[in-house]
């Protein structure tokens, strides 16, 4: 048991999906794990272990944004052992050819959040996706023809920022969407020597304005569930 997770050790898989919303966990265990077993519930974020295809598996949300999710992470890693941790979460898209329902795998994830300036005093970390990890997603998707896009993210700290047209800036870069987490998770994975990917759906675009209700962003993305748990 940890500070925020009431799991024993032997509770949690060593591979874990994380959603940063609880109920998305919820639903994920529900829709396509079998045997599960609801292990954590403090502070609402819901935790379960079931089988995939003859596999143990858990899903652990996390809550929005880099200071909730790393306290996730670094329990699960420290404290439960879990080697790979796979992020299947929301993103807004920067461009107008990433749609609404596009799967971004992030190869790597910039950041506007302070999370590793005081470890790099006066210089750029570069939190990248673990390669095989990376791999395994990308080739089962091009096997079973979900198309995906790759590369660059931001994980921002504001959800809701003061200069509504800055993510032109990143966009100009190459940059394909926002989200809240996936740095935090590449660098925690780096500094503990165990493999992290962000699997992203988009759900709503900064250029277009279209949106997906929160309904939808809980319960009906599913390629992107079945790409992480292909990893396996």
């Amino acid at each position: 048991m940890s500070i925020h997770i009431e799991a024993k050790k032997d509770d949690i898989a060593e591979t874990v999906l994380l959603p940063g919303d609880p109920m998305r966990a919820k639903w994920i265990a529900e829709t396509f794990l079998k045997d599960t077993v609801c292990y954590n519930e403090v502070r609402g974020m819901l935790g379960y272990t079931g089988s995939y295809n003859g596999k143990r598996v858990s899903v652990q949300g996390t809550g929005m944004g880099i200071p909730s999710a790393l306290i996730y992470c670094h329990e699960l890693i420290n404290d439960y052992g879990v080697k790979n941790l796979i992020r299947v979460g929301s993103a807004g898209s920067y461009h107008k050819d990433v749609k609404i329902r596009d799967i971004i795998i992030a190869m790597s994830a910039s950041s506007t959040s302070g999370i590793n300036n005081s470890r790099f005093i006066n210089a750029d970390y570069s939190p990248t996706a673990n390669f095989e990890l990376f791999m395994k997603a990308a080739l089962y998707a091009k096997d079973k023809n979900i198309p995906i896009k790759a590369g660059n993210v931001l994980s921002a700290d504001e959800f809701y920022e003061d200069d509504f047209d800055s993510y032109k800036k990143w966009a100009d870069f190459g940059v394909l969407c926002v989200e809240m987490e996936a740095a935090g998770l590449y660098t925690i994975a780096a500094k503990f020597d165990v493999k992290a990917l962000a699997i992203l759906t988009i759900s709503d675009s900064l250029v277009t304005k279209q949106k997906t209700s929160s309904e939808e962003r809980e319960s009906t993305f599913n390629q992107m569930v079945e790409i992480a748990l292909a990893t396996l």
